[in-house]
């Protein structure tokens, strides 16, 4: 991996997408924005919009799981959809990432805060960072 690249980060959901942006040199995320249209044409077009202004070297998107690990999340196979959409239309690498818990994580972080698409973007930054520290965890240390 070069020494930075920009990471988009995506908590995917029906109502609103969250987004979280970081870079690998620092190893930290923080949310974005939210997407909070429905209509398939209207998501791209402001993920279009975020890729353009961003320039992001990969994608993640937060794959949500049962905490038994065993049985699989109902939810999961539309969020690997729309991982692969973003891969197909974006010729970027994407990699899916377990986002068990980041919605929970987001909530307690902004106790009180009842605005969700708020938490949204909160919970894509969770999704990022996990990423981040799974990767520093890889990675040979120097």
């Amino acid at each position: 991996m070069p020494d930075s690249e920009t990471v988009l980060a995506f908590d995917f959901g029906l109502k609103r997408i969250g987004v979280a942006i970081g870079e690998t040199l620092l190893g930290s995320a923080r949310p974005l924005s939210i997407i909070e249209v429905e209509a398939n044409a209207q998501r791209f077009a402001a993920i279009d919009r975020l890729i353009s202004e961003w320039r992001p070297a990969r994608l993640v998107v937060g794959r949500p799981a049962h905490a038994d690990r065993d049985s699989p999340h109902e939810f999961a196979a539309r969020c690997e959809r729309f991982a692969r959409q973003l891969a197909g239309r974006y010729r970027l690498p994407v990699e899916l990432i377990d986002e068990r818990y980041s919605s929970l994580e987001a909530e307690a972080r902004h106790a009180g805060d009842k605005r969700k698409a708020r938490l949204d973007a909160e919970a894509a930054a969770i999704i990022l960072q996990s990423w981040f520290n799974q990767h520093a965890a890889d990675s040979p240390r120097h």
